[in-house]
């Protein structure tokens, strides 16, 4: 009876160890074959938003000013059009970001994604489609009256579209202004700690 109960054991012992075996088998063949779902600024795939993955700003994803009411307004306009599985804007949200941090309050952003233009045979000069080129990213920016001041494709520089505003609100060029630079809140703390 003793030998009975061991060999049972010892049976039931190997069984549990061999399903115990094949799940963790199956769970790493599992894990392998499932696609990765990181987020790559360098490729053409849709993650989400590129203003909120890739440039930590979710306000732009839903603007509170229409393109029509902002071209109304006493107010420089900043068109931004763009795709969200394009590697181009992706890298180039952090520049528009950046953009925001300085000049937020003195510039409407209007984000214009380009798969929700409706194809039409003419656009009113009051919507984006009108202004857009076929490239992304594409800037236009336009001045207090309404009008066009700049419209490129591609990856405008930082300082090139800074320039454009600096000369509507009539600043210092770069060359003769003090370099702005935004303070972290790691040194605002280090300074407290002291």
């Amino acid at each position: 009876m003793k030998l009975l109960l061991h060999f049972c054991y010892k049976t039931i012992y190997s069984w549990r160890r061999f399903v115990v075996l094949c799940l963790l088998f199956l769970c790493c063949q599992f894990m392998l074959a499932v696609p990765s779902a990181f987020a790559g600024i360098n490729d053409d795939h849709f993650e989400g938003n590129v203003f909120v993955l890739y440039g930590g700003n979710a306000s732009l994803v839903s603007t509170k000013v229409k393109l029509e009411k902002s071209l109304k307004r006493d107010k420089p306009t900043l068109l931004i059009f763009y795709v969200d599985d394009s590697s181009d804007c992706k890298q180039y949200a952090t520049v528009i970001t950046r953009l925001q941090s300085f000049y937020v309050r003195a510039v409407d952003f209007i984000p214009a994604n380009v798969d929700t233009i409706l194809p039409k045979e003419s656009y009113a000069t009051t919507e984006a489609g009108y202004y857009y080129t076929g490239s992304v990213p594409q800037l236009v920016v336009f001045n207090q009256s309404g009008e066009v001041v700049l419209n490129e494709a591609g990856q405008v520089p930082f300082e090139k579209v800074d320039d454009v505003f600096r000369e509507l609100f009539d600043l210092l060029p770069r060359s003769q202004s003090v370099e702005l630079k935004r303070r972290s809140i790691n040194e605002f703390s280090s300074e407290l700690a002291e």
